[in-house]
């Protein structure tokens, strides 16, 4: 592609050299470069493309795409100035593969908690309602039945324009796609032309990232702030936050509720273990989901199908024979005649939210043993709030690794300790080895009892020392069983 052709949608404030060459292939990582490259020197958490412009031309960069043009000036490259470098490399990417979004109907589901299980659902739903589509998740992102491995909620520019762009060529027409707080923050969604955005919930999360609670709304609200006027917005209006996401946001506006009024109605009529029978919009569905939780999520998926176009009843028929996405209160029933669930909760909201659904449905007649565990390089300050969660919605809970990357184990456990009393002290275990912390709480497991294993859901490995090593909850529990 012809460099000024790649840059048509990119703001220059100052240009050094020939734009009308031939460029070969663009890159944000000097590492991958080849002759003929355009290299975008981005700022990153880690490290700052900028250092490594020099390096980035001795492996073949013809330009270079820059907020600060280097004092020395080679002859032989074209320099680009521009006021974010990540907003231009999203702009960029989305020229280099032909602007793929503007070929597809594209949603963004944004929030804290629910955004995999909304995305997956729609992407189950749309494509049994004989329509091609993609989708982009944490847990795996798909080019209509085609798995690709997932390794961010929200992939970089040039891998997300990529996807996008051979979901265009399989055909799909619609694609669902989580939108992370970082990738808002950091412009991997920029040049993106999105057909509506849906908001889910927002809860004390990525702390560590956005440094404060507000930062991190500002992030998920510039995503409906961006929004034009011919897509929708699809905002939760239960959470205080609701009605604040789309404020701005020149979108058609839409609300889903199961407390108030709203567009998009659900009440919970019946729930146990293996279900509800909700009320959407007047008519009565039975799912295989469990939890108020999941009623919201099954009520954003009910209203985003709608609102674009589909058919009411078909949609209700399908989401009736839907099942619950990997690791999203899985439910598994043991021999020994207790109920397992394995949960990705790893938010004091989110625990709350499915340590509070397993008390509703079980009443008093049985006990919720629950192993918790807190990541570790990531916020200190929720590790008291999921240690105090845990054991007051508990009979027992025990407190374990999660995934403790660099930090020592018991580091992590001693300030998830530290939001406890002594009370609630006496009501906990500390094992720091989770296979083992699973096996007991299992082994405590009497007929009607439920252990909830949380924080990791479909994650099949720990980060120990910064390495991967395979761990799967579920494997571990099947083995219990046994």
């Amino acid at each position: 592609m012809i460099l000024s052709e790649l840059m048509q949608g990119v703001i220059l404030q100052k240009t050094i050299g020939n734009t009308e060459i031939d460029i070969t292939n663009i890159q944000f990582d000097s590492r991958k470069l080849e002759t003929g490259s355009v290299f975008v020197a981005t700022r990153g958490t880690a490290s700052d493309g900028h250092q490594y412009i020099s390096i980035a031309i001795e492996n073949g960069a013809v330009a270079v795409v820059c907020e600060e043009i280097p004092s020395e000036i080679n002859p032989t490259v074209v320099y680009l100035k521009v006021e974010n470098s990540s907003d231009a490399l999203g702009k960029m990417a989305s020229a280099w593969y032909g602007f793929p979004s503007s070929k597809l109907i594209l949603i963004g589901i944004t929030g804290t908690n629910g955004k995999t299980t909304i995305a997956t659902l729609l992407y189950q739903l749309f494509r049994q309602l004989g329509h091609k589509s993609g989708l982009l998740s944490t847990v795996c992102n798909y080019v209509d039945d085609i798995a690709v491995e997932a390794t961010h909620t929200t992939p970089d520019a040039l891998a997300l324009n990529e996807l996008l762009a051979q979901m265009v060529d399989a055909g799909c027409e619609y694609v669902f796609m989580e939108v992370s707080s970082h990738s808002v923050d950091q412009r991997r969604i920029a040049g993106l032309e999105f057909d509506g955005g849906v908001f889910t919930n927002i809860t004390r999360d990525h702390i560590d990232y956005h440094l404060t609670f507000e930062n991190y709304l500002k992030a998920k609200k510039q995503f409906f702030d961006e929004l034009s006027a011919d897509t929708f917005a699809l905002t939760n209006a239960d959470d205080k936050n609701g009605l604040v996401m789309i404020q701005n946001s020149k979108a058609k506006k839409y609300t889903y509720s199961l407390r108030t009024l709203a567009d998009f109605k659900t009440r919970i009529l019946e729930h146990g273990f293996e279900g509800m029978l909700l009320d959407m919009n007047d008519r009565e569905v039975n799912v295989s989901f469990i939890g108020r939780f999941n009623a919201s999520n099954l009520s954003a998926v009910f209203g985003t199908a709608v609102l674009l176009g589909q058919d009411e009843l078909e949609v209700l028929r399908i989401i009736s024979s839907l099942h619950s996405v990997s690791g999203r209160f899985e439910t598994l029933h043991a021999p020994a005649g207790y109920t397992a669930i394995v949960d990705y909760a790893h938010t004091p909201d989110a625990l709350n939210n499915v340590i509070e659904t397993i008390n509703q449905i079980l009443q008093g007649n049985g006990r919720l043993i629950s192993v918790v565990g807190c990541g570790g390089n990531r916020d200190k300050g929720k590790r008291p709030m999921m240690a105090r969660e845990a054991v007051n919605g508990s009979w027992k809970a025990i407190l374990t690794s999660d995934n403790p990357r660099f930090e020592e184990p018991q580091d992590i456990l001693n300030d998830m300790l530290a939001g406890l009393d002594m009370v609630e002290k006496a009501k906990s275990l500390t094992i720091v080895d989770r296979r083992e912390a699973i096996r007991t709480a299992c082994a405590l497991a009497q007929p009607g009892d439920v252990v909830l294993v949380a924080g990791k859901g479909h994650e099949d490995y720990q980060i120990i020392k910064g390495v991967k090593h395979h761990f799967d909850d579920k494997e571990v529990v099947k083995e219990c069983f046994k």
